[in-house]
Parts: C-alpha cells; sequence; structure tokens
C-alpha cells in the first residue's frame, strides 16, 4: 500500500498557511531567508510576534526553508 501522492513533513502544512494568511509560501521563505544569523526557533518567534503566524505554521514554514540549505 502506498502513499506516494499524500504530502508529508513541513510541506504538509503549506495549503493551510495560503489560506490563512493570503500569502504565497515564496513570500514567506524570503522572510525567512533574510533572517540570516538567527536559531530555527528564533525566526519562529520573529514570525510570531512580527507577522502573527501561529506558531505550528510559523514552525513548518521555517523547518521546510532552512532544511533547503542542508546539503
Amino acid at each position: 500500500m502506498s502513499d506516494t501522492g499524500k504530502v508529508k513533513g513541513p510541506a504538509s502544512y503549506f495549503p493551510s498557511i495560503i489560506k490563512t494568511y493570503g500569502k504565497p509560501i515564496e513570500h514567506w521563505q524570503e522572510i525567512i531567508r533574510a533572517q540570516d544569523g538567527m536559531t530555527h526557533m528564533q525566526i519562529v518567534n520573529f514570525l510570531k510576534a512580527t507577522h502573527q503566524l501561529g506558531h505550528g505554521h510559523a514552525n513548518a514554514l521555517v523547518a521546510a526553508t532552512l532544511a533547503e540549505r542542508k546539503p
């Protein structure tokens, strides 16, 4: 039994993030990439405080975006 069509991990939050905040994922990723030198949780807290994102949404965006940096 395969569920290859189902999105897993942080990206599974993306449709809800787009619907809730009305901005494309790329918008949030640009903001996250601009927070150079900050830790994962510092960026999550920044998004929550500055852009009123929920914790789960902020965490998913940061995890997915920072994962791009890993070789």
